[in-house]
């Protein structure tokens, strides 16, 4: 179960501002998070920090291969580091994989290894500086932070993951782009929904709109900022279009400087340490589970495997969704969010919201580390609300990984989940044959068209070959009569042709 929760923000050019890393900022989170579990008495966190086992911290983008690495200098041993700054000599250091789901995949987890008996006390912890250090970066050499820290001791670092976001062949096609790649899902439930282009874009602003209103009033947001739908959605010099048909307001907000933590353990050690009964929320039902390959999937409108996550985690706590009172749903994209919504059966404009932070547009997307900040939150709001009942969601990858949990203060026993049955269905769903060398007759499946700074654009396809069906992946020819066709109301469907050099033309 949680009992603590901490989070840190900072921003560039307001009151406060520290230039804090990563690591200071996942540390702050972390102390603040202790505190908030002891009820503020040092006596209780002094215990906690002496019973803490097991540090595991959310992978920075620069070690999963989505940034470039910081001039700043780095930890050598990111939890380590992090425990060195609350006073903890943790048994175990987790550096985990990448990926948006790895906060909520780590708590479920870690509470599994304490139902196990093998861990006591656990701290999950991850922070960005992605603003800072791109701020940094410009600026003199002697006026940057060092960030640089030598921690050393052991670590069980467990990959950057994210192999479908680090694709050479997808992203020589710019698909190791997450807007491109999201676009192409979106633009399939488009063509599911049979919705024009002025009708789905405005479902999408109407989607995020009362995001903006929980940012707003959110102090670690990073744009706190009230947004009416139709201007979420309209393109201007400050939202530009950066893959069809997203614009940048609804867009993951990547520089950010915000850190979380939360930290766990179980009821009988949380009673010894006289951690007070107001501080505990209880996981009633969790799920994971990994999609397969982008192009190894049978319908790119949805996400079949969040749908079995939802139902597996609904079924576990013994819930349905209209018992649900909060919401955090993963919102990289629109298209994150709106899976998830159908599998709940509930209607976009659900007036319980779907998110408590504000989400990754408006809130921030702290790298892989949101939904620390999502869990962290719902931890805030349920003790508010006892006997609440809060989903939150984490999706990683190019709508890849989904781990999900129930969350309440009602006291309820760890359950062990069906993860395993799960990844056994999905492993087995039929998918389409595949070709990196595609030639003749086609169709479109899905497309994006990506745009640059510069005004430049491109154009990315998923078809079907007419011959066979095999699906492909495919750039487009920069011709009057392709960019025609894809500038029609809706493109899926129509013929095109992949020419000896593997380009799609009208």
């Amino acid at each position: 179960m949680l009992v603590g929760a901490g989070q840190v923000s900072e921003r560039l050019g307001r009151p406060g501002y520290g230039a804090r890393g990563p690591v200071a900022l996942a540390g702050a989170a972390a102390a603040l998070a202790l505190d908030d579990a002891a009820g503020g008495r040092q006596s209780r966190t002094a215990r906690l920090r002496e019973r803490l086992d097991v540090v595991a911290v959310v992978r920075q983008f620069e070690d999963s291969g989505l940034e470039p690495p910081t001039p700043l200098g780095h930890a050598d041993n990111v939890p380590r580091a992090v425990a060195r700054r609350v006073g903890a000599t943790p048994r175990r250091a987790v550096l985990e994989v990448g990926g948006g789901q790895s906060p909520h995949r780590l708590a479920v987890e870690f509470g599994a290894e304490i139902a196990a008996g093998r861990a006591e006390v656990v701290l999950l912890a991850g922070a960005e500086a992605l603003s800072s250090a791109r701020h940094w970066r410009e600026q003199p050499e002697d006026l940057r932070p060092n960030w640089s820290e030598t921690v050393g001791g052991d670590i069980e670092d467990r990959g950057p993951g994210l192999t479908d976001m680090t694709s050479p062949r997808l992203a020589a096609l710019g698909l190791d782009h997450a807007p491109a790649a999201y676009a192409l899902f979106e633009n399939a439930r488009r063509a599911r929904l049979g919705c024009s282009r002025a009708e789905y874009d405005r479902s999408m602003g109407e989607l995020f709109a009362p995001f903006t209103a929980v940012a707003a009033s959110n102090p670690h947001a990073a744009a706190p900022t009230l947004r009416p739908a139709a201007e979420l959605m309209t393109p201007t010099d400050r939202n530009r279009v950066i893959a069809e048909p997203y614009p940048r307001f609804v867009v993951a907000r990547d520089q950010v400087n915000q850190g979380a933590a939360v930290v766990l353990t179980s009821l009988g050690l949380a009673r010894d340490l006289g951690i007070p009964k107001d501080r505990l929320v209880f996981c009633h039902g969790h799920a994971d589970v990994a999609e397969r390959p982008l192009l190894e999937r049978e319908d790119l409108s949805t996400s079949a495997a969040a749908r079995l996550a939802v139902e597996a985690t609904l079924a576990e706590a013994g819930v349905e969704a209209s018992e649900i009172d909060l919401f955090d749903i993963y919102s990289c994209f629109p298209i994150a969010v709106s899976v998830v919504v159908e599998a709940l059966g509930l209607r976009p404009d659900d007036p319980r919201g779907f998110t408590v932070t504000g989400g990754l547009p408006f809130f921030g997307g702290p790298g892989n580390d949101y939904a620390m900040h999502g869990l962290a939150e719902m931890v805030r709001r349920l003790r508010r609300r006892p006997e609440a009942a809060g989903l939150v969601t984490a999706n990683g990858g190019i709508l890849s990984s989904q781990s999900m949990g129930l969350w309440s203060t009602t006291p309820a026993p760890w359950r062990a989940g069906v993860d395993a049955e799960i990844r056994r269905q999905v492993a087995a769903w039929p998918s389409p044959r595949v070709t990196d060398t595609p030639r003749g007759a086609a169709r479109i499946e899905t497309y994006t068209v990506v745009h640059s700074r510069d005004g430049g654009r491109r154009g990315i396809v998923v078809g079907r070959l007419d011959a066979d069906d095999a699906r492909f992946v495919a750039a487009t020819a920069d011709d009057s009569a392709t960019w025609a066709l894809l500038e029609e109301d809706q493109p899926i469907g129509r013929a095109v042709t992949v020419d000896e050099a593997g380009v799609v033309r009208a």
